[in-house]
This record gives structure tokens, sequence and C-alpha cells, in this order.
């Protein structure tokens, strides 16, 4: 199998962001009623702060990206997607790693999430990767799933 990389995003991905947001994501629209936050994040804006980290394969192909940064003492992801030609790899999962291990690297003690109530894979997935549910709220007219997992 072809190794995954993993390199901060440079403006000429958001193209690739962008169409793999629209693809993880659209799906949802119709349960949401609108389209998840996801869909419409400001990559430009993400990638100029160096928000944005992209999976490719050693030949460059592009495999999913994942958005964080530290809030607090905790580091907060905010996406994460993966194409739905790179799903089932593990891709989703190393792109969640990097991102705790980047929590280590800068000296924070977890790391939180929200997913939408409605993203019922999220719900199962999450907890089986260490998080724990924290709670739920409505915002931003969404109804929002907290986790959070706490690094050691």
């Amino acid at each position: 199998m072809n190794p995954i990389l993993i390199r901060p995003a440079d403006p000429a991905d958001e193209p690739a962001i962008r169409a793999c947001a629209t693809a993880a994501y659209g799906p949802y629209i119709a349960a949401i009623g609108r389209p998840p936050a996801p869909m419409v994040a400001d990559f430009t804006a993400q990638i100029a702060a160096r928000q944005v980290h992209v999976a490719t394969d050693r030949d460059g192909a592009f495999l999913g990206y994942v958005v964080f940064f530290p809030d607090g003492t905790a580091m907060h992801l905010e996406a994460v997607a993966v194409t739905p030609e790179a799903a089932g790899r593990g891709v989703g999962k190393l792109l969640i790693k990097f991102c705790e291990d980047e929590a280590r690297r800068s000296g924070l003690s977890a790391v939180q999430l929200y997913t939408n109530q409605k993203m019922v894979a999220n719900l199962s997935i999450y907890p089986h990767l260490g998080f724990t549910e924290t709670g739920r709220r409505s915002e931003d007219g969404f109804e929002r799933v907290y986790f959070e997992k706490a690094l050691t």
C-alpha cells in the first residue's frame, strides 16, 4: 500500500479541500436542512492561518484533510474529511492521530471537537477513537454533540 503523508496545506490545495468537504459532508444536507459548517468554511483563511493539513499518497494524490487549532489548553479539531476514493483506508484515523500528536507537541492536554447529532456514524466513531461525549447544544442553528479526548 502506498504510504500516507501528512503536510501543511498550501493555497493550491484549496480546490481539492473544498471538493473533499463537499463529497464528505454533502450527503448530510438533507438530514440537517442546510450545508454542514465544514462545507461553508473559509478554507483560504484557514490555510493562511496554517490550520489545515492534507493527507496525500507518496505520488501526491490528495486523500483528505484535517483542520485544527489551539483553543486554551486543548486543540480544537474543526473538521476532518476523506475523499470517497480513500474511504476505508484509515486516512481519517491518521489525520485525527496527527491532530492529537500536534496537540501533545504543543503541550496541550486534550483534543476537543463537535459533530452534528444527525451525523450518526460520528457518534460511534469518536468514542471508538477514545473520545468522550461532554455535552449537546444547539448553536448557530445546528444540533451539536461535543467530544473530548484527554491526552496522556
